[in-house]
């Protein structure tokens, strides 16, 4: 089994536990999220919207940081006759989304990058994003394997391993990684109450209103509110 299919045979079955990145939501390719966010179904509030739109249109990380992240991913994912890459999955503005959703990882990642450059200039004389192939390859491979890494390089190896968490998570929760591995996950449908026969077999039935307030299809995306009692009022 090669690197990619053992990489796809772990998500399959880490899919159903939760995501390698903690609190990262399933994603399209960044901008198709921006389309989707006002259709019906998206199961966004206004509130989540507002802050979607907000951090799209913000810019934390600079280009050469962009440009760095870029290489990585495509290390790490890299495009085949086979498969398709991080790149084409958009994955470095994943990141950039990442790093201003969740900011505890903007100090790792910022910080990362300057320890690859450093580390870069003192072997390479030069920064990482402007190595040749075999030079960049040289210096991952000291830092992508923890239990071979030395220790003086282990801020390094924390750098690489979340670069590769991020890249792999957000690659394989868009369209193109779905489909690679063939994860089909739960699909939603619309509710429309218990079956009528089944209430019919046990003597019951919903009352008029209840129904109207509740499984309306109308107004599935609304937001229902309730009294100080806990009746329902909408």
């Amino acid at each position: 089994m090669d690197r990619r299919e053992s990489i796809k045979s772990l998500l399959v079955g880490s899919l159903a536990g939760g995501l390698m990145v903690s609190g990262c939501a399933p994603n399209e390719e960044v901008q198709v999220t921006q389309d989707v966010s006002n259709s019906q179904g998206y199961g966004r509030t206004k509130k989540e919207q507002k802050r979607d739109a907000q951090l799209m249109g913000e810019q934390f990380l600079s280009e050469h940081e962009i440009d760095t992240i870029s290489i990585l991913c495509d290390i790490i994912l890299p495009k085949s006759s086979a498969f398709q890459s991080a790149l084409d999955a958009q994955v470095p503005a994943f990141i950039e989304f990442i790093v201003k959703d969740m900011p505890i990882h903007q100090l790792s990642i910022r910080g990362g990058i300057m320890w690859l450059d450093n580390w870069s200039n003192t072997i390479f004389e030069n920064d990482f994003a402007t190595l040749s192939v075999n030079e960049q390859h040289i210096l991952l491979d000291q830092i992508a394997y923890p239990e071979e890494a030395k220790p003086s390089l282990l801020t390094g190896v924390k750098f690489f391993s979340r670069m590769r968490n991020l890249t792999l998570t957000g690659f394989y929760t868009t369209s193109i990684g779905i489909s690679e591995l063939g994860y089909k996950g739960n699909t939603p449908n619309i509710w429309d109450g218990v079956p009528e026969e089944v209430l019919e077999a046990h003597g019951l039935a919903y009352e008029p209103e209840w129904l109207r307030k509740c499984v309306d299809q109308d107004k599935r995306m609304d937001i229902a509110e309730w009294d100080e009692k806990g009746k329902l009022l909408t």
